[in-house]
């Protein structure tokens, strides 16, 4: 699949109410376009899809030093399973947007997906679970890599890149994401689907409404 030019790199958001300071991703509610929780790319992830050597890419680029807190990757990711599933509701329409499809999944958090889900794994090896947490790592990468071929072949009309297909691709990679996720503290987890779902929230619902310890780990982000 073709690979996009810049290298891997975080996103920032830029939204009235949330005080940021390293942010992995951003995008409109629910329907990932741009709005007052507008999407401001630094930089644009490259080879995000793509699955490099595992024992040398992680040692590398993961290096513990360099890693934010855990929650500041949980968020991130779960916001990315959203917008993965309504991708899959695109593919639903009598003529879906093929090429729009793949646009998304080089938009808004799945723009940091690579690095986001890498972390996470990163902080599971550290607990004595890395083997599983890279097996999800790249079995995830590789569905969505695979979905990106079959999403461009349609672009071309090809009669054999079917839709039933692309789903299959789209559940093997939330699934992977599943369990991905299950290696993340029940406390970390919680907070971070509790930041994500108040991210979908309508517009004006304000974050005074949330308690203390999700405004300091919105803080975090």
């Amino acid at each position: 699949m073709a690979s996009l030019a810049t290298p891997a790199h975080v996103s920032n958001l830029h939204c009235p109410t949330w005080k940021t300071k390293r942010v992995r991703c951003a995008l409109s509610p629910p329907t990932w376009r741009e709005g007052r929780r507008v999407v401001s790319l630094s930089l644009v992830l490259s080879h995000f899809l793509l699955i490099p050597n595992r024992d040398a890419a992680h040692a590398s680029i993961l290096d513990k030093k360099k890693l934010d807190p855990l929650e500041a990757y949980v968020p991130a990711v779960i916001l990315t399973q959203f917008q993965i599933k309504d991708l899959e509701k695109t593919l639903e329409a009598d003529e879906p947007q093929f090429a729009l499809c793949r646009s998304l999944l080089r938009s808004g958090p799945a723009a940091s997906l690579r690095i986001n889900i890498r972390a996470v794994a990163q902080y599971a090896s550290d607990s004595g679970y890395g083997k599983t947490a890279f097996n999800n790592v790249d079995e995830c990468l590789r569905s969505l890599e695979e979905l990106d071929s079959l999403l461009l072949n349609a672009s071309r009309n090809d009669p054999e890149a079917s839709v039933k297909s692309m789903k299959t691709k789209i559940n093997s990679a939330l699934n992977a994401l599943d369990s991905l996720l299950q290696t993340v503290p029940s406390d970390v987890l919680s907070k971070g689907k509790a930041i994500a779902d108040s991210y979908r929230e309508p517009e004006h619902v304000e974050t005074g409404s949330l308690d203390p310890e999700l405004k300091q780990l919105e803080s975090i982000l």
